[in-house]
């Protein structure tokens, strides 16, 4: 039996191919010829993506859908998820989750006990892809929260984060004496601008 190995990270911090390994070994393990692995970065909420569309377009009748977690294969809306789980069955394909045991057996299992573990199969997956979209609903939210508050303190919001790395060796380089501005800019490779911001912050944490 074919299968095809599904990898999602939500972004390009994340690596998609993290469960690589894992998934090729639980193939082999099973007995399953991989047929080819598709990894892509992008978010669980996206209906449309590249690489889920290549797997479900070259897919055959048969042939398991292989993913590390229900989480990976959707935080999609009620409705979107409603409209990938549609496709899937009408490819005729197995989902088969790694870290949901129940649905490992569809690999095996053939008539009265397929259908039952079947129906089993799809109110868990169903479950686990409603709880994974209130997850990221609640992170959403989480993050809305303290953008709020920042800016309630009046603390800037957005721009690009603080590197901890570069700030660390200008914070170095201003302690040396005899040193310009434009000279820390250089060796650090940063703008002046910057060695002046960093050195103003550390004379308001000296205080």
């Amino acid at each position: 039996m074919k299968a095809h190995l599904y990898l999602r990270a939500s972004t390009n911090d994340q690596d998609a191919e993290r469960a690589k390994q894992l998934l090729l070994d639980f193939a082999q393990d099973k007995g399953l010829q991989v047929a080819d692995v598709y990894a892509e970065n992008i978010s669980g909420t996206k209906l449309e993506r590249p690489e889920l569309a290549r797997l479900l377009d070259s897919a055959t009748s048969g042939d398991v859908l292989l993913v590390e977690s229900v989480d990976r294969l959707s935080r999609l809306s009620q409705a979107d998820w409603q409209h990938l789980k549609g496709v899937i069955k009408s490819k005729g394909l197995r989902l088969v989750v790694a870290d949901l045991p129940t649905s490992h057996q569809l690999i095996v299992d053939k008539g009265i006990t397929g259908q039952i573990m079947d129906v089993i199969n799809d109110m868990l997956i169903d479950l686990m892809a409603t709880m994974a979209r209130l997850d990221q609903e609640k992170r959403v939210e989480r993050i809305k929260q303290g953008l709020d508050n920042k800016r309630a303190r009046g603390e800037k919001v957005g721009g690009k984060g603080r590197n901890q790395k570069k700030w660390g060796q200008v914070s170095a380089l201003l302690k040396r004496d005899g040193i310009k501005i434009e000279e820390i800019a250089k060796l650090a490779e940063v703008g002046v601008a910057t060695v002046y911001r960093i050195k103003k912050d550390m004379a308001l944490q000296a205080l």
